[in-house]
């Protein structure tokens, strides 16, 4: 949990009469899981415990998000706006946010996420997939293979997606291009690296060939 990643700004609890709109976003897909209410006491709560707690306004009371169902938010940061009347929290869901079931109150779908968020969903999954081990599932055969096994992998599949750019049409290469980017990922996570670290390496450069 970062919850030190706060603006200097302190909320306006007076312009909503105490309470004040807070939008949860997933902390690596960017997708925007619900909106709550919190006043100065959720607030301080979800900074203390570490797990997102609203106001409930129909229970008149605190509400620590999945205290009954388990699905719970885990803070990562939180930011205020620029007119210091809306909170940003970041948090890792443990479930579905919606009592719907659905990963967002706004529902589910590719088309309710960023355009790269699977990403980081794919890359959740490789590591509860290389935590778990779950029986049958071809990511655990890759990770019980060894290091060898899945760099070889990934070789193969980067072959062909470079011969799929040449000599077939997108429909192939896009094909060939998922596959090399899972196999990726699943050698990633087995040295105990992820797509957010390719990521950062990523920014960097481009941080220091902008400057």
């Amino acid at each position: 949990m970062s919850a030190n990643n706060v603006n200097p700004r302190q909320p306006d609890w007076a312009k909503g009469d105490g309470l004040l709109p807070a939008i949860v976003q997933h902390w690596s897909s960017g997708e925007v899981l619900m909106l709550g209410y919190m006043n100065a006491e959720a607030l301080a709560r979800t900074r203390a415990s570490g797990q997102v707690t609203f106001y409930s306004r129909s229970k008149r009371r605190l509400w620590t998000k999945g205290e009954s169902s388990g699905h719970v938010l885990a803070l990562k940061s939180i930011r205020i706006d620029c007119d210091a009347d809306t909170l940003l929290i970041q948090a890792a869901p443990h479930g579905p946010t919606c009592h719907l079931g659905t990963s967002s109150c706004f529902g589910d779908g590719i088309e309710v996420h960023p355009p790269l968020g699977f990403l980081a969903e794919l890359d959740a999954l490789v590591a509860q997939r290389h935590a778990e081990r779950p029986q049958g599932s071809y990511t655990t055969s890759l990770f019980e293979g060894g290091i060898r096994r899945m760099a070889q992998k990934v070789g193969e599949e980067g072959i062909e997606t470079a011969l799929a750019a040449v000599a077939q049409d997108d429909a192939e290469l896009l094909g060939e291009a998922a596959d090399l980017i899972f196999h990726l990922t699943v050698v990633l996570r087995a040295r105990g690296l992820s797509l957010a670290d390719v990521a950062a390496v990523l920014a960097k450069r481009h941080t220091q060939r902008n400057r």
